[in-house]
């Protein structure tokens, strides 16, 4: 019987589940803290008692990104893998990676300093999206609608002394209702599609900013593009945020990677955290 070891830095609903669920499936688990490990190039395997397939879910992108350097150093299968987790902890990464896939996104520009951020502004005309490259919840997303807020923004970012503020994702403002689609991708299936709508007084639909949740018909063109979309990014068990463009249809403008599922839960008639431990089981069985 195969051994899942759930890895954390923050015990959230989504932990607590998937721990859960794999006592109820009679499944050996364990949950272990991530600032408690610690890894050497001298060490091996069998120093650690990790069990046969990990699920990485720190809430850190970083810590959980080299965290799972070191365990995929000493061959643990972890779920998701280093090339999966660095390509969706970088929305500037994602995007490439899905153009160059063919998938539908939002049109995107990266600049590089503050006048030449201005100068892509200018000459794409408002309104847009600056986001930051790195980071979740709808923090530091903003909403460029007029010159006035679109140079104080960049002038602030230049401001910060994050080299990652330097960095400029300008994306196209979506026409679209004020809604977006979530799904939740396990392995090669969409466990379950929910539209995520805004709460009052918020244009961004992230369900950590009050957003409403809402089951979503999986369609066979939603199914295909998610399924494209987590192929595209390395796989694993990924969420894939859609919008509905009212010309160009479909658009995925994110690919989250240790996807929160608190909010579907609540309206999903699948069992998201049975298939997530399901999916490690597999991974551990290869």
């Amino acid at each position: 019987m195969a051994e899942i070891c759930v890895i954390y830095d923050k015990v959230r609903f989504e932990e607590k589940a998937l721990y859960d669920k794999a006592q109820e499936k009679g499944i050996k688990a364990q949950i272990v803290d991530a600032k408690s490990i610690t890894v050497g190039t001298d060490s091996k395997k069998s120093d650690f008692s990790l069990g046969d397939a990990i699920l990485q879910r720190s809430v850190s992108h970083y810590r959980g990104l080299y965290l799972t350097a070191c365990l995929e150093f000493l061959d643990f299968p972890v779920v998701n893998t280093f090339k999966t987790a660095s390509t969706c902890g970088n929305k500037l990464v994602t995007s490439l990676v899905l153009a160059k896939n063919n998938i539908p996104t939002p049109r995107t520009q990266m600049a590089f300093s503050s006048e030449s951020a201005m100068e892509v502004i200018r000459k794409t005309g408002l309104p847009l999206v600056l986001k930051p490259i790195v980071g979740s919840w709808g923090r530091g997303v903003f909403p460029l609608r007029d010159d006035e807020t679109a140079s104080m923004l960049v002038e602030l970012r230049e401001e910060d002394d994050s080299p990652l503020s330097k960095i400029y994702y300008i994306q196209q403002m979506i026409d679209r209702p004020p809604r977006d689609i979530r799904c939740i991708v396990v392995g090669d299936k969409v466990v379950t599609a929910i539209y995520r709508y805004s709460a009052e007084n918020e244009w961004r639909t992230n369900v950590a900013r009050g957003g409403k949740a809402e089951l979503a018909p999986v369609t066979k063109e939603l199914e295909d593009l998610a399924l494209r979309a987590a192929r595209a990014v390395g796989g694993g068990i990924v969420g894939v945020d859609l919008m509905e463009d009212k010309t160009k249809g479909l658009v995925v403008h994110e690919v989250n990677n240790t996807v929160e599922f608190r909010g579907a839960s609540t309206v999903s008639v699948n069992d998201i955290p049975g298939a997530m431990i399901d999916y490690a089981v597999s991974v551990a069985r290869k």
